[in-house]
């Protein structure tokens, strides 16, 4: 079976990896940035799966070139990647008056960090659906969170919202 590689001048592919990676990512930081307005928006998200997948590209860049000469494993690129999103995921986690922000871009820039990795592995396909499922938890269930906490704001505190009579009393 062939691959592209065999017909593509294989730095073309890793061209089309990096801007896969970053248009993905971008998807999703656009979301963030449009309905969530978050600070960590379109340009951070496409960075970071960009980032990820140059790691991986030359991760296996590394591995090809050094076959049999060094004990090269992609796989510790990897880990790397995903300390240093950790790391950088903590950084957007803040704690202000009595709530937590943060937690959902911190775990959007994870998820993009692991899309950006797919793509430099060559998985498109699952980078793909990832990025969809992505945008599909960040804007749909935000949806469906907002109607919960709502109905369920009203119902724990004793405020009943199918009452109109309640307003006049």
């Amino acid at each position: 079976m062939h691959s592209p590689a065999d017909f593509v001048d294989p730095t073309f592919i890793e061209f089309v990896k990096l801007l896969t990676a970053l248009f993905l990512g971008g998807i999703i930081g656009t979301e963030r940035a449009i309905f969530a307005h978050q600070p960590a928006g379109t340009r951070t998200f496409g960075l970071v799966a960009m980032g990820a997948c140059l790691f991986v590209v030359i991760s296996n860049y590394v591995t090809s070139s050094y076959i049999g000469v060094a004990d090269v494993q992609p796989l510790y690129m990897a880990a790397g990647i995903i300390t240093g999103i950790g790391f950088l995921g903590g950084g957007l986690i803040i704690f202000r008056g009595g709530g937590l922000h943060g937690v959902t871009t911190a775990a959007g820039l994870w998820i993009t960090a692991a899309i950006g990795m797919s793509v430099g592995f060559g998985m498109f396909a699952v980078a793909l659906f990832t990025t969809i499922l992505a945008l599909i938890m960040f804007t749909g269930m935000w949806y469906v969170e907002n109607t919960f906490k709502h109905w369920f704001d009203g119902r724990l505190s004793g405020v009943d919202d199918s009452n109109p009579e309640r307003d006049k009393e």
